[in-house]
């Protein structure tokens, strides 16, 4: 049987954390831009006289922005998991070495305050997929009471 190779396999471990930490600062701009254009579109409701059946457009158009959302955070976030996964399995391959248990967090997180524990543990891809989610309801709701 041959032998693992511990040093590439330690080089395609660091690729795939590097990876996996690129998709941190996308997810989080994806989601400053989904609230910066609600929020434009929002403001454009309250110029264009408030939440009235003539800003049916704005509806649309805020249903269709978060619905282009969820599918762009949502591949993020799916890739996010591929290199996570992939990083698990070179990790289990080497139980005793430390370089590949950089992201194993289990036993300090315990040592973290409470609240921390608690508004920290909340899963990214909870709110991630969760706002333009929600935005897209609303603004969908929006759009069918206006037409109807």
């Amino acid at each position: 049987m041959k032998e693992p190779d511990t040093e590439k396999d330690h080089q395609v471990y660091c690729q795939l954390l590097e990876l996996w930490a690129k998709e941190n600062p996308i997810k989080t701009n994806k989601l400053q831009m989904l609230l910066l254009v609600n929020a434009l579109f929002l403001i454009g409701v309250s110029f264009n006289g408030g939440f009235t059946k003539t800003n049916w457009p704005l509806y649309l158009a805020g249903a269709m922005m978060s619905g282009i959302w969820i599918l762009s955070i949502g591949r993020t976030a799916l890739f996010q998991k591929v290199w996570q996964r992939k990083i698990a399995a070179l990790a289990e391959r080497y139980p005793e070495d430390p370089r590949f248990h950089v992201l194993d967090s289990d036993e300090v997180i315990k040592t973290a305050p409470a609240l921390l524990r608690v508004l920290g543990g909340v899963s990214s891809k909870s709110y991630l997929l969760g706002a333009p989610i929600l935005f897209c309801v609303i603004w969908l709701v929006l759009l069918l009471v206006s037409i109807l």
